[in-house]
């Protein structure tokens, strides 16, 4: 029996990835983007999408590839993971992808680093190979094996056993889209 594979594709650099069509929620164009102190560079900010705030992360950055020219925009690509909803900034959307099973392999022991943690493999295709990224290695922070040098990135998750912590200093209520009450 052959079995097919269906994968949302996008491109970084010239290299040609996936991602399996399951966990993609949409594609988008760029959105403005809030910048978060202390986060670790391949976050890039936060979006406001349709009311709910997602964390934008940079491919690029997250793959340790060159960052893109200021005059390139890139496209959100977000997914639904089990932590929630997530936006990957990738440089151009390709095609939903079917392909066969038997055209997939795994990544060679010979692949170290974060390529090793992130790649689970790659199909054959007639004119280059198609990268499957794992989608939850790829977006989890935590992972401290990642870079020698970078800051960790455990802040940046809620302790469950903790609750939410208010802000210090002044509340703010946003009574309309132009005014702020101080309360």
């Amino acid at each position: 029996m052959n079995d097919e594979h269906q994968y949302c594709t996008f491109y970084l650099c010239d290299l040609y990835f996936g991602l399996p069509v399951l966990n993609v929620q949409e594609v988008i164009r760029i959105q403005t983007m809030t910048r978060v102190p202390l986060a670790p560079p391949s976050v890039r900010g936060l979006i406001n999408l349709r009311g709910q705030i997602v964390t934008a992360l940079d491919l690029r950055r997250q793959l340790d590839l060159p960052d893109r020219l200021p005059d390139e925009l890139p496209v959100n690509v977000v997914i639904q993971t089990d932590d929630g909803v997530v936006s990957l900034l990738v440089d151009e959307i390709g095609d939903v992808l079917s392909v066969s099973e038997h055209d997939f392999e795994s990544s060679p022991p010979t692949l170290q680093g974060t390529a090793r943690e992130l790649i689970l493999g790659a199909y054959k295709l007639p004119d280059r190979l198609l990268l499957i990224l794992d989608t939850e290695r790829t977006i989890n922070l935590t992972n401290q094996s990642r870079g020698v040098g970078r800051q960790t990135d455990a802040h940046l998750l809620p302790d469950e056993t903790e609750s939410p912590r208010r802000p210090s200093g002044p509340q703010v209520r946003h009574d309309s889209p132009n005014r702020l009450r101080f309360l």
